[in-house]
């Protein structure tokens, strides 16, 4: 395409169908936040606390309690621990952002517990 700009000769289709690509590529992903935070958005916020029963998920209108033997693991990322629930097509999995912990002493003591509680997969 970009011979075809050098020479001065722009194929319509080629270029308005390069253009609607970089459109949907940019657009959906955020399309998609849209939609999952109107479904999600009217609980309010959700607030989670991990202790050596489980973890227990609350938010304005329900509380979770997930007991230890429903994980079969959790993985870490640079900003979040996952934690995998047992079913073998994954239905059900928590996140829990780093950023809810007020000090690196926190985030240690999570790892500590998730360590002591459910392996690393």
């Amino acid at each position: 395409m970009v011979s075809t700009v050098v020479r001065g000769s722009v194929d319509v289709l080629s270029t308005a169908l390069l253009l609607l690509v970089v459109l949907m590529l940019w657009g959906y992903p955020r399309l998609q936040a849209a939609q999952v935070q109107r479904l999600v958005g009217w609980q309010g916020e959700y607030r989670v606390t991990v202790s050596p029963a489980g973890i227990t998920c609350r938010n304005d209108h329900a509380t979770l309690i997930q007991k230890w033997p429903f994980f079969q693991g959790y993985r870490e990322t640079s900003g979040h621990f996952v934690l995998l629930s047992r079913d073998p097509n994954i239905m059900c999995l928590d996140v829990l952002p780093k950023r809810g912990a007020h000090d690196a002493r926190e985030l240690e003591r999570l790892r500590a517990i998730l360590d002591q509680y459910t392996p690393r997969v």
